[in-house]
């Protein structure tokens, strides 16, 4: 009996802590104030005539220094944004190595030329003492193979040179053009690595684009073509053409390579500016496009997304999937209908369940 009486008052006191839980969680109540928010109508396209990608500027004649041997950097003769000639002395790595080989080779040239000289008058010898019959033909013939041996050795140590004097120069990187150094990679004391980048250069001036088309066009991209390439970091638009089409996506992700020369212009644009370029493509097929600002997209890893209204007054992140880009405007491919609005600027800091306020 007393067993049951026990159960009983726990069950009961149970009872009391859990109403008295509930009562707590009902007077919680959200007073934080909204956050006055922006929304703009999704913008719906079918009619666009172009083609846009994305693509990056680079300038037309660049290089990678880099050596082929292995050695301490004595010193970096340039800094970035100099300009050099051609031939001129960047970096200077250590070759006392190289040089003690030389001077082997130095003495083992100077051997092989006095062996080969001494070898060469015998054999002038025996070549008259054999036309005069004094001398057989066994002693002619022993004396042709010496001499020829002496020469190899002499052909030898000279060849030996040629390849140390090669590495040598690999020890004195220059400029292979006139140009500006775009980045320094090493320092004084570092540790120079084979196939390792010392530094860049790169002659202003001249620019390409290159840009990565799908593969639903790229039949229609023609070499010679002439293009729009909109720069928006100086809001120019500048004119190319097509040098070069790709025709295997096996390394590029799916998508073509195309090569796109600009022509001369007096704009301020420099290598590594993003554009798009606009190819007058028509597209194969009339379809409506949801496009929404590049600007307002949301990037989490991988992930892209914008922040949308819910029917009850709150923010509402929506995960997109992506696609062509016009201008500065991208394709929503999923996630998204003609018909909702999209969230452009707040006043604070917006998170999903927010409350918001249009403005």
């Amino acid at each position: 009996m007393k067993n049951y009486i026990y159960l009983f008052t726990l069950t009961a006191a149970s009872l009391f802590i859990t109403s008295c839980g509930n009562e707590d969680q009902k007077a919680v109540v959200d007073n934080s104030p909204a956050i006055a928010v922006k929304v703009n109508q999704v913008k719906a396209n079918g009619n666009d005539p172009f083609l846009s990608v994305s693509g990056k500027i680079q300038a037309s004649n660049r290089a990678e220094l880099s050596t082929r041997m292995m050695g301490y950097v004595k010193e970096v003769h340039v800094n970035v944004g100099d300009t050099v000639r051609k031939g001129q002395l960047l970096v200077s790595i250590s070759n006392a190595d190289l040089q003690a080989k030389r001077a082997q080779v130095n003495a083992g040239i100077t051997q092989a030329t006095v062996g080969y000289n001494t070898a060469q008058k015998e054999y002038n010898r025996f070549k008259n003492l054999y036309a005069d019959n004094s001398a057989s033909q066994k002693e002619m013939e022993d004396m042709t193979a010496n001499f020829e041996m002496a020469k190899a050795r002499l052909e030898s140590a000279n060849q030996m040179k040629n390849e140390i004097n090669a590495q040598l120069a690999y020890s004195n990187i220059t400029a292979p053009f006139g140009g500006t150094v775009t980045s320094k990679n090493v320092e004084t004391g570092n540790m120079a690595n084979p196939g390792v980048s010392l530094l860049s250069i790169e002659t202003p001036g001249n620019f390409e684009v290159m840009a990565m088309v799908p593969e639903t066009e790229i039949s229609e991209i023609v070499k010679g073509t002439a293009v729009a390439v909109l720069v928006k970091a100086i809001g120019k638009t500048l004119i190319g053409n097509v040098a070069e089409v790709s025709t295997s996506s096996k390394n590029t992700g799916g998508q073509y390579l195309v090569k796109i020369d600009l022509d001369k212009t007096e704009a301020n644009i420099l290598s590594g500016m993003f554009s798009t370029v606009q190819f007058p493509v028509e597209r194969k097929a009339e379809l409506e496009l949801v496009l929404i600002p590049t600007e307002v997209i949301i990037t989490k890893g991988q992930l892209s997304g914008i922040y949308t209204v819910s029917q009850t007054n709150t923010a509402l992140l929506r995960w997109l999937r992506l696609g062509r880009t016009y201008g500065d405007q991208v394709e929503v491919l999923s996630g998204l209908n003609a018909d909702e609005a999209y969230i452009v600027s707040a006043e604070g800091k917006l998170y999903n369940g927010v409350k918001i306020s249009i403005q």
